[in-house]
């Protein structure tokens, strides 16, 4: 089994070129950092965790591609990820290029782990309906697909269009696109479609979720065994590792709390006691 580490990087914690230091010294597969562009003071929408108030790293989250670069530069072997970046939030050929950049100067470690979106506050100010933002993540994807594969590429959509244009460099990892989000009909098609893998945040029920996953992949002719399935934001417990272990899972991002070294250290060596 090989473990990564997910953690909110903000102003007030261990910088990410430390944490990456210190996770990749202890052995650990990968590093997933999360975005938010801002968080609007309105609470309409409630926080994902099930707490009473969201909790303050949302609100001074780095920006991961930052973030990860500055990972990347002390670092030779651990994987990057965003976990995740919000793609529908982006505009699709800047986010290609950032993308393909950091792929390309980390030597192909990286991983793209994409998500939905939980803040209908948020997501607006980007111009993007709640009810819209899977359409446009889906085309957002597809789009950057044919910036990082084609010489001359173009895409012709209701969300994105260009005509034929080039753009390098090229990713040399693909890279890996993962989707986060609960399991249901309308993700695993995404899935299917235009991913690599499922993120399952905490990663309850995957078990009972597989069978439709593979359905979906069965009903466009894809091969269910080419997906990654990686539990995420995950607290472990010999129980669970041993579950997953049953369901052929041999990828686990590990949560650590977003904190000062003092904090971290400690729990990333617990972790790291995991791969002996």
């Amino acid at each position: 089994m090989r473990y990564g580490v997910t953690m909110f990087t903000t102003d007030l914690t261990m910088r990410p070129d430390d944490f990456a230091r210190e996770v990749e010294a202890r052995g650990l597969h990968s590093i997933y950092l999360p975005e938010h562009t801002h968080i609007p003071v309105s609470r309409r929408t409630p926080p994902p965790t099930g707490d009473a108030e969201l909790a303050d790293e949302y609100k001074r989250t780095l920006d991961p591609f930052v973030a990860l670069a500055m990972a990347a530069a002390v670092t030779e072997r651990v994987l990057l990820g965003t976990g995740i970046c919000l793609v529908a939030q982006r505009e699709p050929i800047v986010t290609a290029k950032a993308v393909a950049s950091l792929d390309q100067l980390s030597g192909g470690r990286f991983v793209l782990g994409i998500g939905f979106g939980w803040n209908a506050d948020e997501i607006e100010h980007h111009g993007i309906t709640m009810p819209e933002r899977r359409d446009v993540t889906r085309e957002h994807m597809l789009a950057m697909r044919q910036l990082w594969s084609e010489e001359a590429a173009e895409f012709h959509g209701k969300h994105v269009e260009f005509a034929p244009s080039w753009s390098w460099p090229k990713p040399i990892s693909g890279p890996p696109v993962l989707i986060g989000g609960a399991a249901g009909p309308k993700l695993f098609a995404h899935i299917a479609e235009y991913a690599d893998g499922w993120i399952p945040i905490g990663g309850r029920g995957i078990r009972d979720a597989l069978p439709e996953l593979h359905a979906a992949c069965d009903a466009i002719g894809r091969d269910p065994a080419t997906l990654r399935i990686v539990p995420f934001g995950t607290i472990p417990n010999p129980g669970k590792l041993e579950y997953y272990a049953s369901l052929g899972i041999n990828e686990i991002v590990l949560r650590v709390p977003s904190g000062t070294a003092d904090t971290v250290l400690p729990l990333l060596d617990q972790y790291a006691a995991l791969t002996d």
